[in-house]
C-alpha cells in the first residue's frame, strides 16, 4: 500500500510537431474527508494503516462540483484523488484478517504483463493516426520507434505526455525515430477531443488509434502506460511501464543510443 500510494504522487514520421519548450506538468489533487490534503499526510494515513481505497479520476460532473467548492485548485478530472478511510474499528478488524501469504509473496511469480520480450522481432501491425493517416510498423524499418500504449482516462498517461515535448519529442525532432502512442480501447472522437483539450496546454503531437485494442494484444496486458522501444532493424530493446520521470528519462536514453 506505501508503494502505491508513493508511485502514485510520485503522452514520426511528419506527424510529429516539434516543441522546445517545458510544459508544466499537472498536480494531482488529493482529497480525504472532502478536505483537500498533502501528500505528506497521505503518506502518514498510509504509514499508519489508515487507507482503505484510492480513486483517480473522477466524473466531470464530480469535478466541476468540487470547483465550486474548492475553487482553481481543481485542475483536470483525471487528476483528483479521492481516498477513503478504515475507521479505527475498521483498521483492528482488518489487521485481525491478515493473510500470511501476501507477507511471504515470492515476486518470482508475478505476472508478465509483456507479450514480447528484449530482442523479440517487434509484432507487425498497421495504425491509423487521427490526422488519417495509416502507419505500418514493418515500413519503418531504419527509424527507432517508440511505442507508447495509453488511454484518455489514464492519470499517469497523460502525466507522461507532459514529459514528451521536451524529453522526447523536441530531442529527436531531427533524427529518424518515430513516437506511435496508439491509444487502447477508444473511439477516434474521444481521442480527438482529448488532444485538442492537451493542445491548449502545450501537448500537440499525432497519435494513433486502436479501438478493437488489435494492437494492444499483440504487445501486452495489465496496466499503462506501456512503452516499447524499437530499434531500427525491427527489433525490442526495451520495455516499461507505469509513469516516472525515471522512466521517462531512460527511454530517451535508449533512443538516444539507438540512433547513434
Amino acid at each position: 500500500m506505501k508503494y502505491y500510494i508513493f508511485s502514485l504522487l510520485l503522452f514520426t514520421i511528419n506527424g510529429l510537431y516539434g516543441q522546445d519548450k517545458i510544459v508544466p506538468k499537472p498536480e494531482y489533487v488529493i482529497i480525504i474527508k472532502n478536505e483537500i490534503v498533502s501528500p505528506a499526510k497521505v503518506a502518514e494515513y498510509g504509514e499508519s494503516g489508515f487507507i482503505k481505497s484510492m480513486s483517480k479520476g473522477v466524473t466531470q460532473e464530480y469535478r466541476d462540483s468540487l470547483v465550486t467548492q474548492f475553487g482553481d485548485k481543481i485542475g483536470d478530472k483525471e487528476f483528483v484523488v479521492l481516498i477513503s478511510l478504515f475507521t479505527e474499528e475498521e483498521k483492528l478488524e482488518r489487521s485481525k484478517q491478515t493473510n500470511e501469504s501476501l507477507k511471504i509473496k515470492d515476486k518470482g511469480t508475478e505476472k508478465n504483463e509483456f507479450l514480447v520480450s528484449i530482442n523479440d522481432a517487434a509484432k507487425d501491425f498497421k495504425v491509423e493516426m487521427v490526422d488519417g493517416t495509416v502507419l505500418k510498423l514493418s515500413e519503418l524499418k531504419g527509424k527507432v520507434v517508440l511505442i507508447n500504449f495509453w488511454a484518455t482516462w489514464c492519470a499517469p498517461c497523460l502525466m507522461e505526455f507532459y514529459n514528451f515535448p521536451s524529453k522526447i519529442i523536441s530531442p529527436f525532432k531531427d533524427s529518424n525515430f518515430v513516437l506511435l502512442a496508439i491509444s487502447m480501447g477508444e473511439t477516434k472522437e474521444k481521442v480527438v477531443q482529448k488532444m485538442k483539450s492537451l493542445k491548449g496546454k502545450g501537448i500537440d503531437f499525432n497519435v494513433g488509434l486502436d479501438p478493437t485494442e488489435s494492437i494492444w494484444n499483440l504487445y501486452g496486458e495489465g496496466g499503462i502506460p506501456k512503452n516499447f522501444v524499437i530499434d531500427k532493424n525491427g527489433i525490442v530493446k526495451y520495455t516499461s511501464t507505469g509513469y516516472s520521470e525515471d522512466n521517462v528519462d531512460k527511454i530517451a536514453n535508449e533512443i538516444r543510443k539507438l540512433l547513434l
